[in-house]
């Protein structure tokens, strides 16, 4: 999820890479929070892919800085990583998928369209594992609880993906 956190940030602007995880920490803080640690061996990653170039300068007080800018093929690179498959882990995928959602304003109507289908599809399909988890294992309070709150958080990005869908359509 990094490069793709990465990607979406330069395609809005070429920054350094302070800038980069500062915008990241901007938009996505509540949903992620990389480290420093994980975005340079990213953007190496980007860099050495074609994805991402960098212009090296000298500051104003004489401080070596390195700017990082999109290619056209990394603009190829942050929609295929947008249009992927969703995630299998169940653990993961709300949280991308959310990313993926904060990120869909690069995409056309019918990208936008297949996005919110492939998340819907898998959303529904979680959701219906959960509810047969608990007509099936008879669960106790607690995973009762947990499961209901998980199905409810299931129905409510389904509610929001549809109204994606329907603003997308129209």
């Amino acid at each position: 999820m990094i490069e793709l956190l990465i990607l979406y940030e330069l395609s809005k602007k070429v920054l350094t890479m302070y800038g980069i995880s500062k915008e990241i920490r901007l938009l996505f803080s509540v949903l992620t929070t990389p480290s420093y640690g994980t975005i340079k061996p990213a953007l190496n990653r980007l860099e050495a892919s074609g994805y991402v170039k960098t212009q090296k300068t000298m500051t104003k007080g004489g401080r070596p800085s390195t700017f990082y800018s999109i290619t056209m093929e990394g603009e190829f690179e942050l929609k295929r990583l947008l249009l992927s498959p969703p995630q299998e882990n169940p653990i993961q995928f709300l949280t991308t998928s959310r990313v993926k959602l904060v990120c869909a304003d690069i995409l056309s109507s019918q990208e936008q369209l297949k996005l919110f289908k492939q998340l819907e599809l898998k959303a529904e399909s979680l959701m219906l594992d959960a509810e047969n988890i608990l007509k099936n294992r008879n669960p106790d309070f607690y995973s009762k609880m947990v499961f209901d709150n998980l199905i409810c958080e299931y129905k409510n990005f389904i509610s929001l993906l549809r109204g994606f869908e329907n603003s997308a359509k129209s």
